[in-house]
């Protein structure tokens, strides 16, 4: 055979293997399946939709669309702390990337079901406190996220309450009794003590703890209500906004949805943009990072906010130069 023709065949021969391993490098490489990241939200009740959807709107702004390139398992126990560890364990069966949750019950709850998947806290309260994180700064097992807690906001919310309305001289305090409310209260006393203020501290542990404390309150005089941050308060936000409002007690609450409720005051760390920085700490995760390698962040972000109809409502009028200080007044 000529040298040419046997070039040629050599050529052909070689195009066709190549060609070959081409097709079959495409077909395994289409038998593959793209990994799409799985995050779990697991939730008490559904009180926090506003939150979770601003949570939503960070991970899109990353470039997550749901359904496409990540895949959302929300398991919402309905109020029912019964629920919690059967929609935890299911998260854990589907083999979750990493887990969205709040409140000190469920993230004790998660730490005990898991020590490998990450689990990000968009609200916490004193996580140290609670035996949760003991390095905020290198967080030492799988949890990690942001905290609504600052130890003085109690006092500021307190001096915001008597500027507000004149004349208060006892405030019964709203807790749940924990740890790092304790711990708050005694803050607090030293706060009340310098304005001159009398404070009952009211607890509202329990199933029918809001009821006995309501009672508390109306016994003790208080002529001013405040409530310490707990997300099972935020779940009952309308019974506690609806019995200060009816007992005409002018009340200062730590998060923004009891005022939407109706409160008549609310300053504390700006949740909803917790809720958006804790997509940032998802996005670090499902890229490698490690809980230990992202800090515990603190507060950075507050708003004041007055309902101005309830202090209608209620035959207040709160002084303009405390209305100029409001990051937002719903009228």
């Amino acid at each position: 055979m000529p040298v040419p023709l046997v070039m040629k065949a050599i050529f052909r021969a070689l195009s066709l293997t190549l060609l070959g391993l081409v097709l079959v490098a495409a077909r395994l490489e289409a038998g593959k399946q793209v990994k799409i990241p799985r995050v779990g939200l697991l939730w008490l009740d559904s009180t926090a939709s506003s939150r979770i959807a601003e949570f939503r709107k960070a991970l899109r702004n990353l470039g997550y669309l749901e359904g496409h390139n990540m895949v959302l398992e929300f398991r919402n126990a309905e109020g029912k702390r019964e629920r919690l560890p059967e929609l935890a364990a299911e998260l854990l069966r589907l083999k979750v990337d990493v887990i969205v949750s709040d409140g000190a019950d469920v993230i004790e709850l998660l730490r005990k079901l898991t020590r490998t998947i990450p689990i990000v806290m968009p609200v916490m309260g004193d996580p140290i406190a609670r035996g949760i994180v003991a390095n905020p700064s290198r967080p030492e097992a799988n949890i990690t996220g942001l905290t609504n807690f600052a130890i003085e906001l109690s006092g500021k919310r307190l001096d915001l309450l008597r500027e507000a309305v004149p004349g208060v001289k006892r405030v019964a305090v709203l807790s749940n009794l924990s740890p790092a409310q304790e711990a708050e209260i005694k803050e607090l006393e030293v706060s009340a003590r310098s304005l001159g203020i009398d404070l009952t501290p009211v607890s509202a542990q329990g199933p029918h703890g809001l009821k006995r404390a309501f009672e508390v309150v109306k016994q003790s005089q208080a002529d001013a209500l405040m409530i310490l941050p707990d997300t099972g308060f935020l779940g009952r936000r309308v019974p506690i906004v609806e019995f200060g409002i009816n007992r005409r007690l002018p009340a200062i609450f730590p998060a923004r949805e009891f005022a939407e409720a109706g409160g008549l005051m609310s300053y504390g760390p700006d949740i909803l943009y917790n809720f958006y920085r804790a997509a940032t700490y998802v996005d670090k995760i499902l890229k490698g990072a490690k809980p230990q390698d992202l800090p515990v962040e603190n507060p950075m972000k507050f708003e004041f906010i007055i309902n101005l109809k309830t202090a209608r409502k209620m035959g207040l009028t709160i002084p303009a130069e405390v209305l100029m200080r409001a990051d937002e007044v719903i009228r």
